[in-house]
């Protein structure tokens, strides 16, 4: 897979040169990377990266852990209930890589094993309900404008909660490490103001833009001060982002699948556009079965360096707007359930091939629940493992 290097919009592209020593927050992509010398200067990745992400019900059926509010908040069971599920990563699948800081103790401020957005929901006035085998449960507040006060949100008791888990796992360790979901514009706005939101995109459009603007702003806040404190935004999205040098600033755009193009593009691009050039590497989470439908609308941005491809999308549309751009490609974490070995695998390869180049693209499968049963999980590595053995 070898070729020269060429310039594009001044980046070297192509370029098989070794990279330079990784960072500590980064260092899981050392192996893969060391095998397969990176292609891209900003991602810094190795061909086909691959995760998974396993559902509370999992933990909680094969780790025991329950996730009660103290997961989130009590320092001690952070580090030890971290410890713990790589522990049992590493038992269960320790031959495939996974469970490699089971010996530490690491102060992890966020959920970095799961996906799920909860904290901002709940710092703009949402109540979160915790349960023993199941993420957060927002519960929109449902309110009847779109006034925010940006300040009342971090005065709020929920990112105080957040700020004294950060001092008390500092004072305890030393240092802190991962994030916390972030969630997205939309996201945190339909939580905010319930459905109503899409008829305010209709009625009153000016307000929706100043309110998405201040959604906007603390997002920004809230990520500086995370960035700030472990040196990254965005593994809690998706853990994909690991094998990328540098924070990756992953948008979660969800909701998405329920607006229009055209809305997309008047009242968030705009967003991801700021946003794709002040953070690099830039990302867009799109769980969505649609992604393609915004293919053209996200070509439009300045920069998009990583597109989480909902499970559905069309790779090869994707690719053919995007072709500078990470697609991680998404499975689906109900189907795998009901599939064989070989249908994990084939739909793997033809993902895989749809979207052509191993240096940009990555496979994971998010929120897999306790039905799930191991022979599953191997094949998505053993997959993955074999596709590489032929770049």
């Amino acid at each position: 897979m070898g070729g020269r290097p060429h310039q594009v919009d001044g980046e070297v592209i192509g370029s098989d040169e070794g990279s330079p020593d990784l960072p500590a927050n980064n260092k899981s992509m050392d192996k893969t990377t060391r095998a397969h010398p990176p292609r891209d200067t900003i991602l810094q990745n190795g061909p086909l990266p691959v995760e998974v992400v396993f559902h509370p019900s999992w933990w909680h059926k094969n780790a025991g852990i329950s996730f009660d509010r103290d997961f989130f908040y009590d320092a001690r069971r952070r580090v030890e209930d971290e410890r713990k599920m790589e522990r049992v990563l590493y038992e269960r699948f320790g031959d495939l890589g996974l469970g490699e800081d089971r010996e530490k103790d690491q102060a992890v401020i966020g959920l970095v094993h799961n996906a799920a957005g909860y904290l901002l929901s709940e710092m703009i006035g949402c109540r979160v309900e915790y349960q023993e085998d199941a993420p957060p449960q927002v519960i929109p507040a449902g309110r009847p404008d779109l006034d925010l006060d940006i300040e009342a949100v971090f005065r709020s008791e929920a990112f105080g909660r957040l700020k004294g888990l950060v001092e008390g796992l500092k004072r305890s360790h030393g240092r802190v490490v991962g994030d916390v979901n972030w969630g997205g514009i939309l996201n945190l706005a339909l939580d905010f103001r319930g459905q109503d939101i899409f008829l305010d995109m209709l009625d009153c459009p000016e307000d929706v833009r100043v309110f998405f603007g201040r959604l906007a702003e603390v997002i920004e806040r809230f990520t500086s001060y995370v960035e700030g404190e472990t040196g990254t935004t965005s593994v809690s999205v998706n853990r994909t982002v690991r094998h990328i040098r540098g924070p990756v600033f992953l948008h979660s755009e969800c909701a998405l699948t329920m607006i229009s193009t055209e809305h997309y593009e008047s009242f968030l691009r705009p967003h991801d556009a700021a946003w794709s050039e002040r953070h690099r590497p830039f990302g867009v989470h799109y769980c969505g079965a649609d992604p393609h439908r915004f293919a053209e609308a996200l070509a439009g941005l300045p920069r998009l360096d990583f597109l989480d491809v909902g499970w559905g999308g069309d790779i090869a549309a994707l690719r053919d707007k995007l072709p500078r751009t990470f697609l991680n490609i998404r499975l689906s974490p109900v189907e795998i359930v009901g599939w064989s070995t070989d249908e994990v695998r084939e739909a793997i390869e033809t993902r895989v091939a749809a979207s052509g180049d191993p240096y940009l693209t990555g496979v994971c499968c998010i929120n897999m629940d306790d039905r799930v049963t191991d022979d599953k999980v191997r094949a998505i590595f053993e997959t993955v493992f074999e596709l590489r053995r032929y770049l």
